[in-house]
């Protein structure tokens, strides 16, 4: 993962839980709640998109192991962490999905955490930007906001992300299967379903990450086998094979054997021949 420290976001914030429930807001889609509270609904009330958000996961861990990005807010009836299923109640209603920026692996979650004397941990409050830096430079002293890094080609990546997702629609359509892209799943985006029938649930999905986060991706096409049992395929570039084989040997190994990772340029690959293929059945007329 392509890392850099963001230095310049308007507002930060900590969030406070225990392992298990860091363990699930990771392979849920990157997602974070806080209890029905007037104090922590107001802060919640005042989350917006692009405000910065620190991981502290409580004893025995005991620091704070990675950092991101809010990206959405919303309320949520249905049980998530491990708590709120045993008990059949909803005890963190006010929920966010955020971006991770950087996050150590699990197993270094001990060893590597930070800790800050200044910080006081307590379910989710505010933090300045002074002291969320310091953090983040202790955390992952590479971060920072190079000249190279600024510049780098954002619509490249973007690019290349459009480029492979109309390839794998077009496959899935020389597959004679419904095809589709930007599709909803309990308010988020899956890159690419394919499904057997137009009613249908997805039988195959497909994330694409061209840099950025795994951990999303990952969560969302375990969400997805979870939901509808799918097949479920990561889209990545070469360099990020061995970080994506890291994540679902830790944090997802309940579907290392269920997903396949396959590099971008297998897809094109694929294209290529299952293109020419079309095109020679068309020649002899039997397409």
């Amino acid at each position: 993962m392509k890392t850099i420290m963001v230095l310049n976001l308007s507002r930060w914030w900590v969030a406070v839980g225990p392992q298990e429930n860091w363990q699930t807001a990771f392979e849920n889609g990157n997602i974070w709640g806080v209890r029905a509270t007037p104090k922590l609904k107001a802060f919640w009330e005042k989350l917006s998109k692009g405000d910065g958000l620190l991981f502290y996961v409580t004893s025995p861990v005991g620091g704070i192991i990675g950092y991101g990005v809010i990206q959405t807010k919303f309320r949520q009836d249905k049980p998530l962490w491990p708590q709120e299923v045993k008990e059949g109640r909803i005890m963190w209603p006010f929920r966010f999905e955020f971006d991770v920026s950087y996050c150590l692996p699990q197993d270094r979650w001990r060893s590597d955490k930070v800790v800050f004397k200044k910080l006081i941990p307590r379910g989710f409050q505010p933090i300045s930007g002074e002291l969320a830096n310091q953090v983040i430079q202790k955390l992952y002293p590479q971060a920072k906001v190079a000249e190279a890094e600024k510049a780098r080609p954002v619509e490249k990546e973007a690019s290349l992300h459009e480029e492979v997702k109309e390839k794998l629609l077009e496959i899935g359509r020389l597959q004679k299967m419904v095809s589709e892209s930007e599709y909803d799943m309990d308010g988020g985006k899956l890159d690419v379903v394919w499904r057997r029938v137009k009613k249908g649930f997805p039988t195959y999905v497909f994330e694409i990450q061209v840099g950025g986060d795994l951990y999303h991706a990952i969560g969302k096409l375990k969400h997805a086998h979870d939901l509808w049992n799918s097949n479920i395929f990561l889209i990545t570039t070469k360099n990020e094979v061995a970080k994506a084989q890291e994540l679902l040997s830790g944090t997802f190994h309940e579907i290392e054997r269920k997903i396949r990772v396959i590099e971008i340029e297998k897809i094109n690959e694929l294209f290529k021949l299952k293109k020419a293929y079309k095109d020679f059945e068309y020649q002899l007329g039997i397409s």
